[in-house]
């Protein structure tokens, strides 16, 4: 399926509705919820059976997928705030919560649950550039240096990006408490 061209229209999600998605271990879509289907612009069908990646914006540094499937397919969860492309070629911020389900008897990761919810607005806007940075880093020197350029950068915040990103979002509270609900009922 083509990526649409994207737009200068963002799409503002609910604060009170998430959006949450599996997929097996190798990102191809296997469910998403009716949130998800209607702020895709997707049908379900059309999601369905699809890279994950269907959704991924060009403003999206690669460095940030490089890093959530590290960190997945270790077992581990990961959190990050991500810019969306919709079939229209809108856009929409979201905080995202990947957790991987693992197979009780193997113990081998069977699939992975994206949860997500609207990124506060101060997310958005310390991302953008740092998104930008990125990004402008691959074009010139790969991943690696865009990694070395984020290394760098948290290096110089004294944060990890674990750090980084909750306190960003503001992980704590009802905000946690929220993530904590969708993974009990998902999972």
């Amino acid at each position: 399926m083509k990526h649409p061209e994207p737009k200068n229209n963002e799409i503002k999600l609910s604060q009170k509705r998430y959006i949450v998605s599996k997929t097996d271990t190798k990102g191809i879509i296997e469910y998403g919820n009716d949130y998800f289907v209607e702020i895709s612009g997707y049908s379900e069908s059309e999601l369905i059976g699809q890279p994950h990646s269907i959704v991924r914006h060009p403003d999206m540094p690669k460095i940030a997928f490089k890093l959530m499937w590290d960190r997945i397919d270790q077992g581990k969860n990961f959190m990050a705030v991500v810019k969306n492309l919709a079939k229209d070629g809108s856009y929409y911020w979201v905080v995202t919560d990947f957790e991987p389900k693992v197979d009780p008897i193997t113990n081998e990761i069977i699939s992975h649950t994206a949860f997500r919810k609207a990124a506060p607005q101060k997310a958005i806007d310390t991302m953008i550039p740092i998104y930008a940075k990125l990004s402008e880093v691959e074009k010139e020197g790969g991943m690696q240096a865009s990694e070395k350029y984020l290394r760098d950068f948290l290096d110089e915040n004294n944060t990890t990006y674990d750090n980084f990103v909750n306190e960003l979002v503001g992980n704590k509270g009802l905000f946690k408490i929220f993530f904590t609900a969708m993974k009990k009922m998902f999972s």
